[in-house]
């Protein structure tokens, strides 16, 4: 999540001014086309992402239901622990106003009409400032929201998800559903009504909770059991609020293992699981994958997606990376093709990830200030995952490493394997099965030769 911060300056505010609210935001840009001929240097423009074309029965737009999300691409400011804000973007006057809230909402439409994509996400505080009070707040959201609406309607936009930013405002931290102030819980339980009013008021398919400050620095101050139990209460109100205003969006968790807290409850993509059927939540909630909180939980990249997917739980993904060796979010495009195969290969396992998407959780480096550098990133990763889709179609269609799988856990077909597999084999029985046939042959995993053949097609 950015700091929204945005530089302040007089020549800003001019330019601004200047810009009004129907100039054009990203001048010199045109709608980025697909040009699968074009050069190495050639990169605004799709080389690879060709939105109908159809690969393994569906279109390339229907398979990544690409999504942008608000936050990183227009209320990052590039500033981090060590550094100032260097991304200062020509529609920004320096103020937390409804005015610059409405000029960079325009912005960003024109931004997304131009990339091509269909669907965008937001945070409440993404789109519109704070107010005195929640009332005051509400309605800031809303004027922002009858804007968005327009700006939808004109575009043919939609929503694939709003949430709730339940994590900087100061209030938030000790957290929020799981704070040790009753008073903050409902603060937030408030902000999350709100939140869902307005995302089905947008269309928005599906409403993320992300719990950035649900986790605890020390446990010696920390009553887990609670607050956990909090949380599911939590979610309880929001699913009767779901029901009782009629949003048939689709209600997705997002696993995180620390940061910015030392640990965070919604750990990994099994931890989240586990919480859920823990808690009867589980027909409720399915899973919003992002592979750099997978790869900071010390698992592989599509590590979550996989296991979220396997249990009939993935909803959705944060398409971004990071850099492992780093060891914090560097929410980083994705431009890794082996990667992103790994993950198609999932989405079409599973026939597709609707009513969820791939919404780029990802913003610019600080050292990168064009404009077109945020075209130039997009680009990019939706490159990467048009790449990995058509690779995974290949894997699929010829089927040599299902086949392969298949070979491995053969044994579970017939005799005393089928008899574990269902459930039904005794221990008494596997001794007798032991005393029969005696000691068993290990076979080899062959991981080499998978990872030779998955080069093979990527």
């Amino acid at each position: 999540m950015s700091s929204f911060a945005p530089a302040s300056s007089k020549k800003a505010k001019k330019r601004a001014a200047a810009d009004g609210v129907d100039g054009e935001f990203f001048p010199g840009i045109q709608k980025i086309e697909y040009r699968p001929d074009a050069g190495p240097e050639d990169v605004l423009c799709f080389k690879h992402y060709n939105a109908s074309e159809i690969v393994y029965g569906k279109s390339m737009e229907e398979w990544l239901r690409f999504s942008v999300c608000f936050w990183h691409t227009f209320r990052g400011t590039g500033a981090d622990p060590f550094g100032f804000p260097t991304l200062h973007r020509p529609w920004e006057d320096g103020s937390d106003s409804m005015e610059n809230a409405k000029r960079r909402l325009r912005a960003a439409f024109e931004f997304f009409t131009k990339l091509g994509v269909k669907y965008w996400t937001f945070h409440d505080r993404d789109i519109a400032p704070e107010g005195n009070d929640l009332a005051e707040t509400n309605r800031n959201l809303d004027e922002v929201v009858d804007l968005a609406l327009k700006l939808q309607d004109e575009t043919g936009m939609k929503l694939l998800w709003g949430t709730c930013n339940l994590f900087a405002n100061p209030r938030y931290m000790n957290g929020a559903a799981t704070n040790p102030d009753a008073h903050i819980v409902a603060h937030a339980a408030a902000q999350v009504k709100k939140g869902l009013e307005v995302t089905k008021r947008l269309g928005g398919q599906n409403f993320v909770f992300w719990g950035g400050r649900e986790g605890y620095h020390t446990i010696l101050n920390t009553d887990v059991l609670a607050e956990l139990s909090h949380m599911a209460s939590f979610f309880k109100m929001a699913v009767a609020h779901k029901k009782k205003i009629g949003f048939t969006g689709q209600f997705l968790l997002e696993p995180k293992p620390k940061e910015p807290t030392k640990h965070q409850y919604d750990y990994d993509a099994m931890t989240v699981i586990g919480f859920l059927k823990h808690f009867g939540l589980e027909k409720d909630f399915k899973l919003n994958i992002e592979p750099n909180h997978t790869t900071l939980a010390g698992h592989g990249y599509e590590h979550d997606v996989v296991m979220a997917a396997a249990f009939g739980m993935l909803g959705s993904i944060d398409s971004n990376t990071g850099s492992p060796d780093l060891g914090w979010d560097t929410d980083q495009f994705p431009m890794d093709v082996k990667n992103c195969t790994m993950v198609m290969k999932t989405v079409l396992e599973m026939g597709g990830l609707a009513p969820g998407g791939l919404n780029f959780d990802c913003k610019v480096r600080r050292e990168s200030t064009d404009l077109e550098d945020m075209f130039i990133s997009h680009v990019g990763a939706m490159d990467a995952f048009a790449r990995g889709l058509k690779s995974a179609a290949k894997v699929l269609q010829e089927g040599v490493l299902t086949r392969l799988v298949k070979e491995r856990y053969l044994s579970f077909s017939s005799g005393i394997g089928a008899r574990i597999a269902k459930g039904t084999a005794t221990m008494e029985e596997c001794e007798d099965y032991i005393m029969q046939k005696g000691e068993p042959k290990a076979a080899s995993g062959k991981q080499e030769k998978f990872e030779t053949i998955l080069n093979h097609y990527v």
